[in-house]
């Protein structure tokens, strides 16, 4: 192997223009070669003493919730492009790993996703988005890492309770059967399993699934516990031979870089199986490039997934921004590539699952961390960054006050990487714009001291690779089209005979779960509506409000009218409404403020300035019943709302203060079937 990449560079060298210290200033070549430079940090990089831990891969997270929701509604050619920068190799973050939500039903951040399994006995493997996202990663790279995990599960699985152990039996068949689901309906391969994300794990319930997996010949699927803290999980396998024995990997969400004492012990893999979730400007790259080195110099995590993977929800959504990139604009099809993409690709493009860690990795003398892994067939890669506090602030947990000053850092390879002639250098700087550079490829290192040795001149905020590969590249596209607001004026009749998703485009589910239906005893206008289909309420991982809704649209919007045929099928207690300046949703969904026009099969209608129906703006009796369509309108012109009943008026100028503005809605009073259809909003610019 060393034979070979010194003709390689011998030949490269032969076309160099210049050598690597031959640029001036720094900006093009950010490198001293000189080993006169004055005295500094040493580090050695040798594999004699063996290596450190196998490397698992680097990955992020679709959905904990609906997170890749606006990104199936982009056109092409703008949503192949978005995947590539997220999947194919060697073009942008290049992803080892991709986690999808179980969806339950349930609110899990920013929206719902939906089960396989609404009801007992109901099995669709063809609901949400997440099986075309998973193929759509594979057709990327076939070798990347499937993890699912569920946040919440549909209401039949507690019989009556807000928990999934009520029957563990049950539990693990409704799992297992998504599993076989992926496979037999996408030829999906699920590779890792989780639990229940951030929530009380029970002890037979994990043994339950391993027996369920081997008994339906899953016995390749690994199990990940807990997608919480490191503990009670950690201790309790050491406590429990069986527990430990059917646990693959032990997963902690926001470690702070640091695992504990206990894990450790259980010599299973170490996950950070969840981080990151934090603006994707220049300080989340920065948290991202840090987290990336430093979850195994201190904590030994072989793998680091993000959440989440692409901002495609409404930005004023809870953590908007906070993916690897940003497409939220599938009416445009802007989206924006921003460099959490490419400090992912710093690592993903130059190792693969499989590789080792050196046992050689650490901190720097005045700040930062450099890893180093190889193949073990002579190829090595070293990711040096130096993040300053200021520029690497993770959202979570809090970040204890450090110190990066510029510094001198010189290499020294050794072992079975002595004789490496050259590495490639690929440089990412962050901070201030005028010298600002994301991935960018600079002249290679010529390792000419005999010992192996090279020096580097670091200043903070930096990200170095140095690697023998020759394969990176830094992918590009036509920049995509301008952004561009909400349209102002949308219809939707949901007119589609054979939908390819089962959600209507832009419609965001807050609570419940809106799907295309077809009245198959409706000849008429009707026959194609989106129907409200949850008649249970969830197993919740968050607050899920008491009514079903459904937001669209600009957050800006202001004076509107909405206009929307609905049908109640609930007899006497059922009701829906349409709204406008919804102003919060995801996770603060239940606190919701707006202007409400709801109708009941029992004759009544209410104006309402909440979801919850706390503020009641105006209320009356007219002719409704369930079983029966009726166009809904309601109007709002700065501090007055008015709406109408088939045409009619219902009612004119009532007052509404607050808030000012937000997206439009639809809804149920509670978990229970109804239908929608020829959904308008023309709102005033």
């Amino acid at each position: 192997m060393a034979e070979s990449l010194l003709e390689a560079s011998r030949q490269r060298r032969a076309k160099a223009m210049t050598a690597a210290a031959g640029s001036a200033g720094r900006a093009a070549v950010p490198l001293l070669l000189c080993a006169l430079l004055a005295p500094g940090g040493a580090y050695v990089l040798d594999d004699f003493d063996g290596l450190g831990r196998e490397f698992d891969g680097i990955g992020a997270v679709s959905g904990g919730g609906a997170t890749s929701r606006l990104l199936v509604n982009y056109q092409e050619p703008y949503r192949s492009q978005i995947l590539d920068f997220l999947f194919k190799p060697n073009f942008g973050a290049s992803l080892h790993i991709l986690k999808v939500e179980i969806g339950g039903d349930g609110q899990s951040t920013d929206g719902t996703e939906p089960s396989h399994m609404h009801y007992a006995l109901d099995e669709n493997y063809f609901r949400g988005y997440e099986w075309w996202l998973m193929k759509e990663a594979k057709k990327r790279n076939p070798n990347i890492t499937l993890v699912g995990l569920p946040w919440s599960f549909p209401g039949w699985l507690g019989k009556g309770f807000n928990w999934p152990y009520v029957n563990i039996q049950l539990t693990a068949y409704y799992v297992v059967a998504w599993i076989m689901g992926a496979k037999h309906y996408h030829n999906l391969d699920i590779d890792y399993i989780g639990i229940w994300n951030e929530r009380t794990f029970d002890i037979s319930y994990i043994k339950m699934l391993r027996k369920m997996l081997n008994h339906q010949g899953l016995e390749r699927v690994k199990i990940i516990a807990s997608d919480n803290l490191w503990e009670p999980i950690s201790a309790s396998m050491l406590l429990d031979s069986e527990l430990l024995k059917v646990i693959d990997v032990i997963g902690a969400h926001y470690p702070g870089t640091y695992s504990v004492k206990d894990a450790k012990l259980t010599e299973k893999k170490l996950w950070s199986s969840e981080d990151f979730s934090t603006l994707n400007d220049d300080v989340g790259a920065g948290c991202w490039a840090r987290i990336l080195n430093q979850n195994y110099i201190n904590g030994y995590m072989t793998s680091t997934i993000a959440w989440n993977l692409v901002a495609s929800y409404y930005e004023q959504l809870p953590y908007g921004g906070c993916g690897l990139m940003t497409a939220q604009e599938p009416w445009s099809g802007h989206y924006e590539v921003e460099p959490p993409i490419w400090i992912s690709a710093h690592t993903t493009q130059f190792t693969q699952p499989g590789w080792y860690y050196l046992k050689t990795v650490g901190h720097l003398e005045k700040g930062g961390s450099y890893v180093a892994l190889t193949d073990g067939l002579g190829n090595l890669t070293i990711i040096i960054e130096t993040m300053s506090h200021k520029y690497s602030m993770c959202v979570r947990p809090f970040l204890p006050y450090f110190n990066v000053s510029r510094q001198v850092a010189t290499f020294t390879l050794k072992g079975s990487f002595s004789q490496i002639p050259e590495l490639q250098v690929w440089y990412t700087k962050l901070g201030k714009p005028s010298k600002k550079f994301l991935f960018k490829q600079l002249d290679p290192i010529w390792i000419l001291d005999l010992d192996g040795r090279f020096t580097l001149e670091l200043e903070a905020d930096e990200l170095f690779t140095l690697t023998t590969l020759t394969t990176g590249q830094k992918g590009s596209y036509p920049l995509p089209p301008e952004s561009q607001p909400f349209p102002p004026v949308y219809k939707d009749d949901f007119n589609i005979h054979y939908p390819r998703f089962s959600e209507a485009p832009n419609f965001a589910d807050q609570t419940g779960v809106f799907e295309y239906f077809i009245n198959r005893d409706d000849p008429g206008e009707h026959r194609f509506t989106l129907r409200q289909v949850l008649n249970q309420r969830p197993i919740t991982w968050a607050a899920d409000a008491s009514n079903t809704i459904s937001i669209i649209g600009d957050y800006e919007w202001s004076n509107l009218t909405i206009t929307c045929d609905v049908y109640i099928e609930t007899l006497d207690r059922g009701g829906v409404f349409i709204a406008g300046r919804v102003n919060k949703g995801g996770i603060l969904i239940r606190s919701a403020r707006g202007v409400f026009f709801w109708i009941f099969a029992d004759g009544t209608y209410r104006v309402t300035g909440d979801i919850a129906g706390w503020i009641i703006y105006h209320l009356g009796h007219v002719d409704v019943t369930a079983k029966k369509w009726y166009t809904l309108s309601l109007t709002i012109q700065g501090n007055f709302c008015s709406g109408t009943l088939n045409g009619k008026p219902l009612w004119t100028d009532v007052r509404v203060n607050f808030p000012k503005n937000g997206w439009a809605a639809i809804g149920t009073y509670s978990f229970e079937f109804a239908q929608f259809d020829n959904f308008q909003v023309e709102a005033q610019n």
